[in-house]
């Protein structure tokens, strides 16, 4: 550099960040959940104006801040390309029948005896197929509830049970947006992430069943299964539900299993939906077109508005409804919207060496792997605390340890992992964040009456910080990809 730039001080490193934490409760509290609808992202964007003040007031040129920016955009570039695909996959499963033979077959499962479990099974089957917590919650979370509380179950147990499916098919299900964007902060790619998540999160659910079937046990009974009844007729009603459905996924399985980039297995995933659209919903398809002309106008029209746009499902049943709705491609842009907001703050951050200054400080107190893994776990609970919300827990510890993973010679997806060990799940055990808020109001339970019984989102974390300090599917990296 030909200029003159002062190193920061851990103050002055960390004055973005306070500010973000900060003005982010004041959002959070007046806007709920729609911060997310772009206020969320605009304070990112401001938080990134007051980590420039900084570097410009310690000597740093504006142009060396800007292509600290595109470079991080740029970073992020091939995530935004598949999280957009992935709005398109989730619109012609849906309109395939793909999702709703997955919600349909997956419901069919309950049994009286081990609600508990089956419950958490029926959450985590419709979670990985929608790739949305909140969604499942908010559908089948809510049916599961009533039928709970038919049985004479105790609520808490019933939302525990809802939302430890929910948040492990929401982790697994490479349509969900922090799936998505984890790794796009850590540094890694889609399927590399999911692969690694099963090393931690397969043992933590499968704890959370044996406790389940432990107090479904104890607690199990027999009641009116009428609601679930109810559900699976109305989509019966209105979809072709076959086995043959079950290919598409099978087929983008099989291309990642044998480790076909992201981008085309994703694409022929959504292309291969349309095209069992034609086959097995055709009636299906022209109504969602909304189309007046030809057959094949209408077709055209409805399959290009699943890929791109919002469809509905309509079958007269509000909690299928609810379930059966995508925002297509266009869905996704808000997530992009904020994934672009958070790299343009982290590319300021990193181009200042702000982040590089608090990563020095991170360091100088990590002795192993077991506490770098820990204070990562530990800090995107706290901004799960303080910030708020989910998707800042994962990007601001995103891009504060990325580099830090690196320079201990970790590969990036020990980090995604732990993001989503720690951060996406723990969400929903807060009262006051956006994810604790929300369920505690759809389901009708209170977060204190649940909190107990999520057992997977309790065990989550802990689990990810017994595999770092017993070094457990730890990756390495070769000394030559390791930043000097």
């Amino acid at each position: 550099m030909s200029y003159q730039y002062q190193k920061p001080s851990l103050f002055q490193a960390f004055i973005p960040i306070i500010f973000l934490v900060a003005v982010l409760g004041v959002n959070v509290a007046i806007f709920g959940d729609s911060s997310l609808d772009g206020s969320n992202q605009i304070i990112l964007i401001l938080s990134a104006g007051v980590a420039a003040l900084v570097a410009l007031k310690l000597g740093m040129k504006w142009e060396a801040i800007q292509n600290g920016i595109v470079k991080s955009i740029s970073s992020a570039m091939a995530s935004i390309i598949i999280l957009l695909l992935i709005g398109s996959l989730a619109g012609t499963w849906l309109l395939s029948g793909i999702v709703p033979a997955m919600i349909y077959y997956g419901l069919q499962i309950l049994n009286p005896t081990f609600f508990l479990v089956a419950a958490c099974i029926v959450c985590s089957i419709v979670s990985v197929a929608t790739g949305s917590s909140w969604t499942t919650a908010a559908t089948v979370g809510i049916a599961l509830i009533g039928i709970g509380k038919a049985l004479g179950l105790h609520e808490g147990m019933v939302a525990g049970a809802v939302l430890s499916g929910a948040y492990f098919g929401d982790k697994m299900s490479p349509l969900s947006d922090t799936t998505n964007l984890a790794p796009a902060m850590a540094g890694t790619d889609l399927f590399t992430h999911i692969r690694y998540m099963t090393y931690t999160t397969v043992p933590s659910i499968i704890i959370a069943l044996i406790l389940f079937l432990i107090l479904g046990f104890t607690h199990g009974g027999n009641g009116d299964i009428g609601e679930t009844e109810a559900i699976l007729s109305a989509i019966s009603s209105q979809f072709n539900i076959n086995g043959w459905l079950f290919l598409v996924p099978l087929v983008v399985v099989i291309l990642i299993v044998k480790k076909m980039p992201a981008i085309p297995a994703i694409l022929i995933g959504a292309l291969l939906g349309a095209v069992f659209a034609l086959v097995f919903q055709p009636e299906m398809v022209k109504t969602v077109s909304g189309w007046e002309g030809s057959s094949v106008e209408m077709s055209f029209v409805g399959i290009m508005k699943s890929l791109y746009g919002e469809i509905a499902i309509v079958t007269g049943n509000a909690t299928v409804d609810d379930l059966l709705k995508s925002g297509g491609m266009a869905g996704m842009l808000k997530t992009v919207w904020l994934i672009l907001s958070a790299m343009i703050f982290g590319g300021v951050m990193e181009a200042s060496g702000l982040l590089k200054r608090i990563a020095e400080a991170v360091i100088s107190k990590v002795e192993s792997t077991g506490s770098l893994v820990a204070s990562t776990a530990v800090t995107t609970i706290f901004f799960n605390g303080t910030a708020s919300d989910q998707y800042l827990a994962i990007v601001v510890p995103g891009r504060m340890y990325a580099d830090i993973y690196r320079k201990k010679g970790l590969a990036p997806e020990n980090l995604s992992r732990t993001l989503e060990d720690s951060g996406t799940v723990t969400s929903v055990l807060i009262p006051w964040n956006t994810c604790g808020a929300y369920h505690s109001k759809v389901l009708g339970v209170a977060t204190g009456a649940y909190l107990w019984f999520a057992f997977f989102n309790i065990i989550s974390p802990v689990m990810t910080i017994i595999y770092a300090y017993f070094n457990i599917k730890i990756r390495k990296i070769k000394p030559s990809e390791t930043p000097a």
